[in-house]
């Protein structure tokens, strides 16, 4: 290689690799987020689960997700082929090392199981959660985004960038994904004891620690810089450096928005400030942009994420009307707002179109939703999938985990 093309690709490569640990921070963010809207009780078998679906996601990944993804549909290990050509230096056609790329790439898997963690909180057992882990890791997630960030036919049949679909960041394709799953896991699984009363009463839950759920979503809003901001690749040329800028301004002018929108909302709605609604306004605005984060206006990008920090609340009182607990808003943050963010990708992006968008959201929901329903029933029949009534009471913690996380304390109702 020249000197300026080393230069280049070594420029590139640091930015892919530091946008990529700013995405493994956001495993952070939703451990801190879901372990604040537990119960106290929960705490310790939520944070197990966080740690471990990370760890899992990246041996998956390694193991046969990448190549599922970007290798045709293989099973084959990944190991071997590119990380050593990490390490010994790609074809100058390349603008960034191979394993960085593998590495971003398995940061955002993470981020999709990660969804799943929180919607089927306080009452599935551990096991099974790890086991749809190794699934969704390995085989789900990785053979959707071979439809769309791989470029591959769908089973053969369409290819979803050639009827317009876009995807900048994952709006859809991490996110909705991410929601499906947990909706299929949520339905299997039933809702906590006593969340709604034979009555049609719908029982609040409160979370035990709601400093700790702020502070995740400040950790998921710091990370998203990464998830959007990497997207574009690269940063070592002037064109692609004022597009990371865009994206990074529109990225955080859209949490903004949808905070706002959420909190007003919430009082015209509760006669109050809420919180928590606060916090799911701020994290649909930034997955109502993810889809396409460089080409709005930063006026454009408020008012997308304020759509979706307003439809998230109307999602959320919707959800529990139909009777389907999601303890922390994932399914209503990431899975609603995830097609909101797909269909308003037309509007600034004359690359897409509503047909591909619409398209391509069905194709990810329909094959998430239904492999992921198949997987969660047979884990039911095998191991069963959620904990006795018994240990629900008592909660996880000591069931699933032994050990509590606040031992000191009154335990929780």
């Amino acid at each position: 290689m020249e000197a300026t093309t080393e230069l280049a690709y070594a420029l590139d490569t640091f930015y892919f690799l530091v946008m990529g640990a700013l995405v493994m921070w956001m495993a952070a963010g939703f451990s801190m987020l879901e372990a604040g809207l537990v119960r106290a009780k929960n705490t310790a078998e939520i944070l197990t689960k966080n740690i471990t679906l990370y760890a899992v996601a990246s041996i998956m990944y390694m193991v046969c997700g990448y190549s599922i993804m970007y290798g045709g549909g293989d099973f084959v290990m990944f190991l071997d082929g590119i990380v050593a050509d990490g390490v010994a230096g790609a074809e100058e056609a390349a603008t960034y090392a191979p394993s960085a790329d593998f590495f971003f790439q398995v940061v955002f898997v993470a981020t999709a199981m990660s969804i799943v963690s929180g919607a089927v909180a306080e009452r599935m057992k551990l096991w099974a959660f790890l086991l749809f882990a190794v699934v969704m890791t390995g085989v789900i997630y990785p053979l959707e985004g071979s439809w769309t960030w791989g470029g591959q036919a769908v089973f053969g049949l369409y290819t979803l960038g050639d009827l317009g679909f876009s995807d900048f960041a994952g709006s859809g394709i991490v996110h909705m994904a991410g929601a499906a799953a947990a909706l299929a896991g949520v339905l299997v699984l039933g809702a906590r004891s006593g969340k709604y009363g034979k009555d049609g009463r719908i029982n609040a839950i409160p979370g035990c620690n709601l400093p700790l759920a702020t502070l995740g979503t400040f950790i998921l809003w710091l990370g998203w810089f990464g998830f959007n901001g990497g997207s574009v690749l690269a940063t070592s040329n002037v064109e692609n450096a004022n597009l990371v800028a865009v994206v990074f301004m529109n990225t955080n002018m859209a949490a903004a928005g949808g905070c706002i929108a959420a909190l007003i909302v919430a009082r015209l709605m509760f006669g109050k400030a809420d919180l928590t609604m606060a916090l799911n306004g701020a994290l649909a605005g930034l997955v109502a942009i993810t889809a396409e984060p460089s080409t709005p206006t930063a006026l454009q990008a408020t008012l997308f994420g304020g759509i979706g920090g307003v439809l998230v609340v109307f999602s959320i009182i919707t959800l529990d009307k139909l009777k389907i607990d999601d303890p922390v808003g994932a399914i209503s943050v990431h899975g609603v707002v995830g097609l909101l963010g797909l269909l308003l990708v037309p509007f600034t992006n004359d690359g897409s179109s509503i047909s591909g968008q619409l398209i391509g959201a069905v194709t990810i929901f329909v094959w998430v939703f239904g492999a992921s329903l198949i997987t969660w029933l047979a884990i039911k029949a095998i191991m069963g999938v959620r904990v006795s009534e018994e240990e629900e009471m008592e909660g996880v913690d000591i069931g699933e985990c032994g050990l509590e996380a606040y031992p000191e304390f009154t335990k929780a109702n």
